[in-house]
């Protein structure tokens, strides 16, 4: 019996002293799309929304990580889906603000839910060709790890990454040709 609840102890201790795994939204499976934008991606911006802007909780230790890491997973699955056109005369321009990243204080499993705005926009007149907020959630098990920190933090990941999915399934139905929101100039 001492050996067992030996056991424990130090099984406890060690997933207790476990580190903190890293964030990751790098999308999983992303495919070479076949539809095509008739036009170039110029630029890709990603920032937090403001107080007045949110949809709900920012947490502040997210303010540094978190828009960079976005970016860097936009970059890589939009690079993977080969959707733009390098070549085209078109220009556009991506932004995406995060309106919120509501984390679960506590939980046996834990969910944590991301809305991102994104607007793909023509750099000619600044017409909004598409925008969209997305709403998404990443679930992660009790038994996924024992630490909560851990499994919080796999919850942001998993949200991020389904959040940045939505958005890619979604930029597959555009049309560039008919803006959402046209501006009122003519582009030459």
């Amino acid at each position: 019996m001492k050996k067992l609840f030996l056991a424990a102890a130090i099984a406890m201790s060690v997933a207790g002293c476990s580190t903190n795994p890293p964030l990751n939204f790098s999308v999983p499976s992303v495919g070479v799309s076949t539809k095509k934008i008739e036009g170039e991606l110029r630029s890709l911006t990603v920032t937090l929304a403001r107080p007045d802007e949110a949809k709900g909780r920012i947490p502040a230790q997210a303010q540094h990580e978190v828009p960079q890491m976005w970016q860097t997973a936009m970059t890589e699955a939009l690079n993977k889906m080969a959707i733009f056109r390098d070549d085209a005369p078109r220009k556009f321009s991506l932004s995406v603000k995060i309106l919120a990243i509501d984390i679960p204080g506590f939980g046996a499993s834990m969910t944590t839910k991301t809305i991102a705005r994104y607007e793909l926009i023509d750099r000619a007149n600044g017409s909004i060709v598409y925008t969209q907020d997305v709403s998404a959630e990443g679930t992660v098990p009790f038994d996924y790890a024992f630490a909560g920190v851990v499994r919080a933090r796999e919850s942001i990941s998993r949200s991020a990454q389904n959040n940045i999915s939505q958005f890619l399934q979604a930029l597959e139905t555009v049309d560039a040709s008919r803006p959402m929101f046209p501006s009122s100039q003519v582009s030459e």
